[in-house]
């Protein structure tokens, strides 16, 4: 299997080469030999990822080979019961091998790291911790076999791997001309012209392509709204029709040949994409597949405690595939007894996108429920993951950390409930875990490493890794953050950040970069900026605002102030005492006269937004 991310297919021409030098790797064929069969090897123990992994390997002089698998991955599953339990695959390891298996959902710093291989991930260390050889998805037995045999008996003929290249700083926070330009080409030139979506084998929604997709569509280019209309569309066949709720990909172009792994990644992005985009088609189907993957959510994926589970697993077990379970109508999936088991596991991250994907759908529809579902999650983890420092856990027992993306998104999430709400207390602990991410993850020459402490202390883990999706979302969270709060440092944590990003080590590589372009998109121009002026309980006051929310505008600021309350988190600009509720929209410190009437507010947004002005230097 070939996994196709971040809109590129990764190469398989180390497994080919493999194939090509090892002519003498163990066999795998079945047949009769001669003499007595010996005795076939024990089954693969497994280890957890340790501190000690490689002081044991150096001692023993083995290598290490890890497993980095997700609960809910069928080829996964494949792996497990096809590949590591063949008898010569199990001799080579225990002849050769420690071997290590790691659930990628439990580990944000080994699946930050290796995300780019996709799952099943399976890396080979030497003893000394550096990394020998990296390969992507279901590998055969016979396959495994040349692997292993190579690395442990003929290193010599190991092709060697591509240095990660070194962390740089840019001389600006901004992409050039001919980066964006570049980036922009990649799009255009992997658009499946014939099926729709961006990429040519595996199709999957992929929410930076089609955020930004979104974005010059509402800006009127019909060009690409053409295209994100027929993508959205075909995206529709990976909706379960019976539960609701989305399947991660389709491994055929035409988007017919589902894998059913339901991720709440996938869950919240695509709630984010289809509200937005409803507002964009007026399509009545696209709000209904927002709305049906929320109701999955809620049924399938809500703990009793109201926080989300991180995933429903694309089988039921190697006997009863998702192919087979999701064919069923719903009938005949209550009359089996038995359905593909759910991840239980209540990750700080993943409740952040669910969170901020559901905020979304709150903004558009007013509905209550989302909302409240939204602040439930939130009230339960920030209760049981937040660290006394302003900081997130991973989830209840984490074997390294703390991780950035936790935080990251967390905090995320808090800046959304603010904007839904109007509550300070969500801008207030959005900013203190700002603060703990600028303490804890920022690298000394630009951008933030993925995790505070080292996944090891030898080889490839001495130095540190940099996320490049993470820092996207980081230089967007902590503008915004700056843009809210008014504070100088969340500015530097973001040009931080899009120094990294904007260097051209990162920007030369043939990969989707659009998250970097929606960040330097952001930061070159303020938000839309609506303030809400009345008593939090006055119904005028609750209707302005909620007229504000349902703006079809991504990039926003959203603020409410209540005078009877206290002053301003943020008194950017001074209001005028009113007799009663009004909003304002704001630009470059200037302010439309207050509107009353919530019908009127989109037409004064719109005028004043003409009024931004552009940050970035002349190119």
């Amino acid at each position: 299997m070939r996994v196709h991310l971040l809109g590129r297919t990764l190469p398989c021409w180390l497994l080919l080469t493999f194939a090509l030098l090892i002519q003498s790797a163990p066999s795998v064929a079945s047949g009769k030999e001669s003499g007595e069969k010996p005795p076939e090897p024990p089954e693969i123990t497994w280890k957890n990822w340790n501190s000690d992994l490689f002081t044991e390997a150096k001692a023993g002089n083995r290598y290490v080979l890890l497993d980095l698998y997700a609960k809910w991955c069928h080829w996964c599953h494949f792996m497990e019961e096809r590949t590591y339990a063949h008898p010569v695959i199990r001799g080579l390891v225990q002849k050769h091998y420690i071997a290590v298996k790691a659930d990628q959902d439990a580990n944000p710093d080994l699946a930050s790291r290796y995300g780019d291989w996709g799952w099943p991930a399976t890396i080979v260390f030497d003893p000394d911790g550096n990394e020998v050889a990296k390969f992507q998805g279901f590998l055969r037995p016979s396959a495994m076999a040349q692997i292993l045999d190579t690395v442990a008996n003929h290193p010599d003929q190991v092709p060697q791997l591509k240095p990660e290249p070194a962390i740089a700083r840019s001389t600006s926070v901004y992409l050039s001309k001919a980066q964006r330009q570049q980036m922009l080409k990649l799009m255009d030139e992997t658009y499946d012209a014939e099926h729709a979506g961006w990429g040519r084998r595996l199709k999957f929604l992929q929410p930076d392509v089609l955020e930004f997709a979104l974005g010059q569509a509402e800006r009127g280019d019909k060009r690409t709204a053409k295209k994100l209309e027929a993508t959205l569309d075909a995206a529709l066949a990976l909706m379960d029709p019976v539960w609701g709720g989305v399947y991660q990909y389709s491994h055929k172009r035409d988007w017919s040949a589902p894998h059913f792994e339901k991720i709440i990644w996938s869950q919240s992005q695509t709630i984010r994409i289809y509200t937005r985009a409803h507002a964009l088609f007026g399509k009545a189907e696209y709000l209904d597949a927002a709305q049906r993957v929320y109701t999955y959510l809620i049924t399938h994926l809500q703990s009793p405690e109201g926080a989300f589970y991180a995933s429903q697993d694309a089988d039921i077990d190697a006997k009863l595939l998702g192919i087979d379970f999701y064919g069923l109508n719903a009938q005949e999936r209550i009359e089996l007894g038995r359905m593909p088991p759910i991840d239980k596991s209540l990750y700080a991250r993943e409740n952040g996108w669910a969170i901020s994907g559901l905020l979304t759908l709150y903004k558009a529809t007013d509905d209550k429920a989302v909302l409240g579902s939204a602040i439930k999650a939130a009230e339960w983890i920030v209760e049981h993951r937040m660290m006394p420092d302003g900081g997130f856990r991973h989830g209840e027992n984490d074997r390294g950390g703390p991780y950035l993306s936790d935080s990251l998104d967390m905090a995320r999430a808090m800046l959304d409930l603010y904007m839904a709400t109007g509550e300070g207390r969500w801008l207030l602990l959005s900013a203190q875990t700002g603060d703990f991410i600028s303490r804890n993850f920022k690298h000394d020459t630009a951008g933030f490493v993925t995790t505070k402490a080292p996944i090891a202390k030898s080889g490839a883990f001495l130095k540190p890794y940099l996320n490049i999706e993470e820092n996207s979302r980081l230089a967007r969270y902590a503008n915004l953050l700056h843009r809210t709060l008014g504070k100088k440092r969340f500015h530097d944590m973001a040009d931080h950040a899009m120094r990294y990003l904007t260097s051209e080590a990162i920007t030369s590589r043939r990969r989707f970069l659009l998250g970097v372009v929606l960040a330097d998109e952001e930061i070159a121009i303020e938000p839309a900026h609506i303030m809400v002026v009345g008593a939090k309980s006055d119904e005028r006051a609750k209707q302005l605002h909620t007229a504000a929310l349902k703006l079809p505008l991504a990039y926003r600021r959203i603020d409410w102030w209540d005078p009877a309350k206290g002053p301003m988190l943020n008194a950017d600009i001074e209001y005028p005492p009113l007799d009663e509720p009004a909003a304002f929209a704001c630009a470059n410190q200037i302010c439309s006269l207050p509107v009353s009437d919530p019908a009127k507010l989109a037409g004064t947004v719109r005028k004043i937004m003409r009024q931004r002005v552009s940050q970035r230097p002349s190119q």
